[in-house]
């Protein structure tokens, strides 16, 4: 029998057989395999897929029989206790999934915990989701240790908001654990001088409700454990090479279904024209606004918003096509002043955008604000506070499509009635502060490295780039033709930090700059102090403070950051107090610019200096 008939027919293995086997450690990682690389979306994306038991590609593996072909580890946070286990399957496709199926189901991430979002349950905001959904909750830690928010982690707190834990849903028998839960969430009435039957009414209620909560918690249990995921089998004679070439070819050579492809069929249907030919011009037409997103995307996301229909597959699916093409137009136009008043604030790429939820909303809500007046102005200031509020709010983190569309509606209705005020701008859900907080300063300096797909971390960097972030050398501010060219430099070195502890993090969004290749490749490893002292050499020290004002970098904190001759201990402890210092001190200024931002302000940088 060949590799290929061997391998040719997927088999079955459920949820719960997996968490088994990696329980167990039965099924390694090849040592090849990249680690860890899902963001949260992508994770929430495939937990949601397993709670409404939608098909998912299948895992590949290769049989293990005696021993292994490649080094190997267990997934991470999987490690067995007793290493005795034996090996039967390396993992060569699939571990992206398993691995966030594992760490979500124990809720062992550091920065996000993942909730079922039930909408019955939901009492404190207005429906975010009309349907059962994984969201994820956004994670940070207090000066004093504690991990934000504290009602993340209290069970009577998270069900008033909707949420239940994703660990609920964990394979294996949790009866006491979820009926602990269950017991903190929901709180039985005590007999207390109200008349009897009034209690009794109060007693049904309660038990009722839990009996309600229990039961959607079982099924999505069972629904977690049966549910398929499918694997590819390679025989453990299978040579080396051959296992490899397999893997590279099933991480290549898959392509999505296309939606764009569809409604260009359907428009060719009904009216003869060329949707592709229409994307052409408009690429032409409005080339900036290509810099924020793929086209297609936009076209199809706006043109679902202009027709009041949800900004995902099943409202654009859903327009009226013959109606598109009517309203391009109005898209071409929202689409131009959308890009101007992103580079307006300093936001110039799709590489550096917090989140493109807002792309859609602000070109789409364009068609309600005249060409020309005093209105306009007042329009724009609140785009502007929309727009920075979306940057600092968890509000897109999750069912961000449909809550895309319900901050789109209010901003609509806001902008027809001209004698709106500040006041009313609580009536657009993002911008209620009760429900969408502003960013703290802690969460702030903590907030991961900002070339990831992070929205707070983007938002963070967005903010220096709306000061200028004048390169440390040569002075230039960023701007759209520049921004490609810059680097994401480490104000405290990496280098640094980790002589000082292997184990300490350097990357996260107060200890970023993006600054020029050149300049960056001169600092190096260099202890910042020293490479302060160079460019005032080179210049001055004002001039010097001056550029690092422009990324907010507080000059006389980093300025103490000199540990010339210091080791062991000595070098751990002040570089560690030295960093922690910074990094709050610089996310107290950021904090200040982001109060002014989301309120539609345009601060300048010495304002914001001065109230700091």
């Amino acid at each position: 029998m060949t590799i290929m008939q061997h391998s040719s027919k997927a088999q079955d293995r459920t949820l719960g057989v997996w968490y088994q086997n990696i329980e167990q450690g039965s099924v390694k990682l090849p040592r090849f395999q990249r680690f860890e690389a899902w963001d949260r979306s992508r994770i929430t994306s495939f937990l949601n897929t397993v709670i409404n038991n939608l098909p998912v590609g299948v895992a590949l593996c290769l049989e293990v029989a005696g021993d292994e072909k490649f080094v190997s580890r267990f997934i991470k946070t999987a490690e067995p206790k007793n290493h005795t286990v034996t090996v039967n399957q390396h993992l060569l496709d699939g571990q992206q999934r398993l691995t966030a199926f594992w760490r979500a189901i124990h809720n062992n991430y550091d920065y996000e915990t993942y909730v079922v979002y039930i909408p019955e349950f939901d009492k404190k905001e207005q429906k975010s989701s009309d349907k059962m959904e994984v969201h994820v909750i956004g994670r940070w830690y207090d000066k004093n240790g504690r991990k934000m928010p504290l009602w993340a982690d209290i069970p009577a707190q998270m069900l008033e908001r909707g949420f239940v834990p994703v660990n609920l849903l964990r394979p294996g028998d949790i009866t006491s654990e979820l009926d602990e839960w269950l017991n903190q969430a929901l709180t039985e009435p005590k007999q207390d001088t109200s008349p009897p039957e009034e209690f009794i009414q109060k007693f049904m209620q309660f038990t009722k409700e839990k009996e309600r909560l229990k039961s959607i918690i079982t099924q999505l249990r069972e629904r977690v454990t049966h549910y398929n995921l499918p694997y590819l089998s390679l025989p453990s004679s299978t040579p080396k090479e051959v296992a490899l070439q397999v893997f590279i070819n099933m991480n290549t050579n898959s392509k999505p279904l296309s939606l764009f492809d569809i409604i260009v069929a359907e428009i060719e249907s009904v009216s003869g024209s060329s949707l592709h030919d229409l994307e052409d011009k408009l690429a032409e037409n409005v080339p900036e606004a290509s810099q924020y997103s793929d086209m297609r995307s936009l076209i199809l996301s706006t043109s679902a918003l202009l027709q009041d229909k949800l900004p995902n597959n099943q409202g654009m699916i859903e327009m009226d096509k013959q109606q598109m093409l009517a309203n391009w137009g109005q898209l071409t136009s929202g689409l131009q002043k959308m890009a101007k008043l992103l580079r307006s604030q300093n936001v110039f790429d799709k590489q550096r955008l917090p989140t493109n939820a807002v792309l859609a909303v602000i070109a789409a809500v364009y068609n309600v604000i005249p060409e020309h007046g005093d209105f306009v102005a007042k329009a724009e200031k609140l785009l502007k506070a929309y727009l920075w509020t979306a940057f600092f709010t968890n509000r897109y983190e999750n069912a961000a499509a449909t809550r895309a569309y319900a901050d789109y509606k209010a901003l609509k209705r806001l902008l027809q009635n001209p004698e709106f005020t500040e006041d009313d701008y609580s009536l657009v859900p993002i911008l209620n502060r009760e429900n969408y907080p502003l960013m703290p300063i802690e969460k702030i300096a903590s907030a991961k490295w900002p070339k990831s797909t992070s929205i707070e971390a983007r938002g963070l960097l967005a903010i220096s780039n709306y000061f200028g972030a004048n390169d440390f050398a040569d002075n230039r501010r960023v701007d759209a033709d520049n921004i490609t060219k810059r680097e994401y430099h480490h104000l405290f070195p990496d280098a640094l930090i980790k002589e000082s502890n292997e184990e300490a993090d350097s990357y996260f969004a107060m200890n970023c700059a993006l600054i020029t290749w050149k300049t960056n490749r001169t600092i190096g490893r260099a202890d910042p102090l020293i490479y302060l002292k160079e460019r005032v050499e080179l210049s001055d020290e004002e001039a010097v403070k001056e550029r690092l004002k422009s990324h907010l970098i507080p000059y006389d904190s980093l300025s103490k950051a000199h540990y010339e001759g210091l080791v062991g201990d000595a070098l751990t402890e002040k570089v560690t107090a030295d960093f922690e210092a910074f990094k709050l001190e610089r996310a107290r200024l950021f904090k200040k610019a982001i109060d002014f931002l989301a309120e539609g302000q345009q601060p300048s940088l010495e304002k914001v200096l001065q109230t700091s």
